[in-house]
Parts: C-alpha cells; structure tokens; sequence
C-alpha cells in the first residue's frame, strides 16, 4: 500500500467515525423522547402546525393531565411523547380541526427529589444521565453519617412506586427519590 492509499484509507476511517456519531448524537434524543413517560410536573410543548393559539408549553398537572385550548384536559400520564401526539390529534380531529398536525415534545423533565444524610435535601432539575453521586453533589454532598453503601431509590408514581436498592453509579430517573440512610459507627 502506498502512501496516497494509505492516507486515503485513513481519511475514509475518520469520516466513517465521525459520521457514526453524528448519527448517535443525533438518535439518542429522539430515543428518549419515544420511551420516556410523561408523568406530572414535566413540561410538554405541543404544537398544532398551522393553528399559533393552540400551540404551547404546558406543565402536567398532579391528575397527570394538559388543559388544551378548544378541547380542555387531556390525560398524558404514562404516554409517550408519541402517544400523546396521537391523543391530542384525534381529540383535536373529533369535531374542532379537519386535518390537525401535531407535534408533541417533552422539553422540561419533573424534578427528582434527594433526601436523608445530604446536606441540601430537597427538589432539584432532572438532568439526562445522571446517576446517585451526581444527585448527591447536587445536594450539597453527603453528610459525614452518610452511607454510601446504603442508599435507596423510590422510583415510580405514588400509586406504584417501588425501593431499589442503588449504587453510585446507579442512574436516576425523572421524579426518583434518592434516599441516603444513615451509618451507624
């Protein structure tokens, strides 16, 4: 192999790669948005294309629901984005618009709760791919009884929500409560 071909054969290798993560980068939020259900307290952004005033952002409020204009609540709990979508167009669809288009995103996740040994317990941001140690840094960091060795996650809505047991590593959720316990020496 010459030289010409060799640098070829590089050029080619670093164009493939570079490519391959454009399209992951690319991927991985429309992945998130297909798999992730909403619950109350995230923001949603739907858009009736064509139709200005009946486009928004709107919270979920605690029955799990978004007050759209001309059709009024509609229950988006444990949709997908996509889901949603289709909810909100056949509402829209049964009697108010001939042809809606609609476009559902989630735009602001609910926030994730951190509680027990920590020096700032409380409510913070949800961000994607964070795991316990994150949380904890976000809280203020453990306090000197915390145990990192025994830390617990309620995950899930009020009426299912179960304890697992977590690492550091563990990666949270939107509306997970992390809970680091005490040490007892």
């Amino acid at each position: 192999m010459n030289r010409t071909q060799s640098m070829l054969t590089e050029s080619s290798f670093l164009t493939f790669i570079t490519l391959l993560f454009v399209f992951l980068a690319s991927a991985t939020p429309t992945r998130a948005q297909t798999i992730y259900p909403i619950d109350s307290g995230d923001t949603v952004k739907v858009t009736v294309f064509g139709e200005r005033e009946l486009s928004g952002e709107f919270v979920v409020d605690a029955q799990g629901r978004l007050n759209l204009a001309l059709i009024g609540p509609v229950v988006v709990r444990n949709l997908t984005a996509d889901q949603a979508r289709t909810v909100i167009h056949d509402a829209y669809l049964d009697g108010y618009l001939r042809h809606p288009d609609v476009a559902v995103e989630v735009i602001a996740f609910r926030p994730f709760f951190i509680l027990g040994e920590v020096n700032q317990p409380g409510s913070y941001g949800f961000v994607p791919g964070m795991n316990v140690l994150n949380a904890i840094a976000i809280g203020g960091g453990m306090t000197y009884r915390g145990d990192e060795d025994d830390i617990e996650i309620l995950r899930g809505n009020d009426s299912s929500r179960v304890a697992l047991e977590a690492k550091l590593s563990t990666i949270i959720l939107p509306g997970d409560i992390v809970r680091v316990t005490e040490r007892y020496f």
